[in-house]
């Protein structure tokens, strides 16, 4: 069943060439050879798991849309800004970031906005 089927996020992209520019250069994934329609791209990512992004108007967000479980997540950040993300800084009840970075129990997460506003994390387990 579900319990055993991966599982890939689909974000939406309003520039699709921009996005795969992006995801690309910034986040350093290749693009899949797999079959996608022509204003979409599936990228590769750890343990066989795939991130599709298709073009379509714009469809804001204000949450987490995928996030990329990491080993460090202190050396991931410094080569993701190092490229040129931004990691976004939060202070609400129940979450705060410091240098972009929250910490919730054995559990550290930090986010950025992709090309197209989408909002993506990074997590590691302490």
């Amino acid at each position: 069943m579900l319990s055993n089927a991966p599982v890939t996020p689909t974000l939406p992209a309003t520039d699709i060439e921009r996005a795969k520019k992006f995801y690309t250069e910034k986040l350093g994934l290749k693009q899949s050879a797999t079959q996608v329609p022509a204003d979409s791209a599936m990228f590769e990512c750890g343990n066989g798991s795939m991130l599709f992004i298709y073009q379509r108007p714009p469809s804001p967000a204000q949450h987490t849309l995928a996030n990329f479980d990491v080993k460090d997540l202190e050396a991931e950040m410094t080569e993701l800004r190092g490229r040129g993300v931004v990691f976004e800084e939060y202070d609400m009840p129940g979450l705060k970031t410091v240098n972009g970075v929250a910490t919730m129990g054995n559990y550290k997460s930090a986010w950025f906005k992709d090309s197209e506003g989408n909002i993506l994390a990074l997590g590691q387990m302490a």
